[in-house]
C-alpha cells in the first residue's frame, strides 16, 4: 500500500523535496507501505522502531535513516514519550536535475540499499552541522525574502552532500550490534526475490530452494515483513513494472521482464495499487 503516514496530501509528493518537522504526543499504528519518492528521517526525540525490508533498526535520537523509493517499511512508535523527527520527501528527477556527472545526489540511497543497511548513526560534529542546515531550510521554505526558494533548494542539496559524505565515509552504525536486527535467512530470500522477479517465486520453489518447510517459510516471512509471500512478490513485480515503463519500456514487455506470465493479472493489479492504467502512470 502507499504511504499515509504524513500530513498534507500524503504518501504523494508533486515538487522537487519537501520538509516536515513533526512531533507526535500520541502513539500512531501504521502499516506497512512503500513510497514512489526517496526518504530521509532524522530522529530528534522518542522512542522508535523502523522495520526497513525485514531489517528491524533501533533508532536513537540524531540517527538518520534512509528510506529508498520502493523498499516497503514500518515505524513502530512507543507512546511513552513524545516522538520528534525532520522527514524530508526527495523527488527522483529533482535529485538527478541537480546531480553532478559521477556523483548523483542519491547515491546515500543506493549505498544503502547495496549494503542492505539504511541507518547513519552521527557524532557531535555532524549533528550541529545537520542541524544548522535544517534550520536554515526550514527557515528559507517559510520565508518571503528575495531568493528564498533558491536558498532553500541550495541548503537541501548541501543536506544531502552531507549525507553521502557520512555514508561513503562508512559512518553507519552497522557495526553497533544493538542498532538492529535482521533474519539472516529472511533477508537472503528477500535478496533472492528482488534480483529473481522474473523467475518461478511460489513458495514451494522457494521453500525448496532454501531448504524450509513450506509452513515456516510463509510464517516467518510475514513476521518479518508484514506481507505474504504473494503480496510481497507481486509488489515488488508491479514496482518493477512501473519502473520499465517510466524508462520508456512497451506495458507488455514490462509485465513480462517483471515476471507476470498473464497481462490480464498484470493490469488488474496494476489498476489495484495505482488506481490508473500503466499508460496513465507513463
Amino acid at each position: 500500500m502507499l504511504d499515509v503516514s504524513e500530513v498534507g496530501k500524503r504518501g504523494y509528493l508533486n515538487e522537487g523535496f519537501r520538509l516536515f518537522h513533526l512531533k507526535d504526543t500520541r502513539a500512531q499504528k501504521l502499516d506497512y507501505h512503500y513510497h514512489e519518492f526517496d526518504k530521509i528521517i532524522l530522529v530528534l526525540g522518542g522512542k522508535v522502531t523502523y522495520v526497513v525490508e525485514g531489517v528491524t533498526y533501533f533508532l536513537r535520537p540524531w540517527d538518520v535513516l534512509l528510506v529508498q523509493h520502493s523498499l516497503i517499511h514500518k515505524p513502530i512508535i512507543d507512546p511513552g514519550e513524545p516522538y520528534e523527527r525532520v522527514v524530508l520527501w526527495l523527488d527522483r528527477t529533482w535529485l538527478s536535475e541537480r546531480s553532478d556527472p559521477g556523483e548523483p545526489l542519491d547515491t546515500c540511497f543506493d549505498t544503502a540499499r547495496e549494503r542492505c543497511f539504511h541507518l547513519l548513526r552521527t557524532d557531535g560534529a555532524r549533528r550541529l552541522r545537520y542541524m544548522q542546515t535544517i534550520q536554515g531550510l526550514e527557515e528559507a521554505l517559510h520565508s518571503k525574502e528575495f531568493g528564498a526558494a533558491r536558498l532553500a533548494d541550495t541548503l537541501c542539496q548541501q543536506l544531502l552532500i552531507d549525507v553521502n559524505r557520512d555514508i561513503l565515509a562508512s559512518r553507519t552504525a552497522a557495526e553497533a550490534p544493538d542498532s538492529y536486527r535482521v533474519d539472516p535467512k529472511m533477508e537472503e530470500i528477500l535478496q533472492y526475490i528482488v534480483h529473481h522477479l522474473d523467475e518461478d517465486l511460489s513458495v514451494e520453489s522457494l521453500a525448496k530452494r532454501f531448504y524450509l518447510s513450506r509452513y515456516y517459510l510463509m510464517h516467518r516471512f510475514k513476521a518479518v515483513t508484514g506481507y505474504t509471500v504473494h503480496q510481497y512478490i507481486s509488489q515488488k513485480r508491479l514496482l518493477l513494472a512501473g519502473e520499465l515503463i517510466r524508462q520508456g519500456v512497451p506495458v507488455m514487455k514490462a509485465a513480462e521482464q517483471a515476471g507476470f506470465a498473464e497481462y490480464s493479472t498484470f493490469l488488474r493489479a496494476f489498476q489495484n495499487t495505482f488506481h490508473m492504467s500503466p499508460r496513465e502512470f507513463r
